[in-house]
């Protein structure tokens, strides 16, 4: 079973380099808020594979939670942010 959730880990991982490319070479700010949001949900599923492979699940998903609650706020700040600015859609 563990290798199941290992290899599962692998291709949430690969896919999270095919979000890191949509971050950085993303045409618009929006397109790359959205990428880099996309590899904060997908870490916070990572490190709950990472725990079932250990067989420490409570403590990883205390990891997790913390992890998804910082990006989401990062994520608020950021549109915020460029909302104000003016700046979401345009080109870069």
């Amino acid at each position: 079973m563990d290798s199941i959730f290992l290899y599962s880990s692998m291709f949430l991982a690969l896919l999270m380099v095919l979000s890191l490319y949509r971050g950085v070479f993303g045409p618009t700010v929006a397109d790359r808020m959205i990428g880099v949001n996309a590899i904060g949900s997908k870490t916070t599923v990572l490190l709950i594979l990472i725990g079932l492979v250990y067989h420490r699940v409570d403590m990883f998903v205390d990891i997790a939670l913390a992890y998804a609650m910082l990006n989401f706020i990062a994520v608020l700040a950021a549109s915020r942010y460029f909302q104000k600015r003016k700046g979401l859609y345009d080109e870069a």
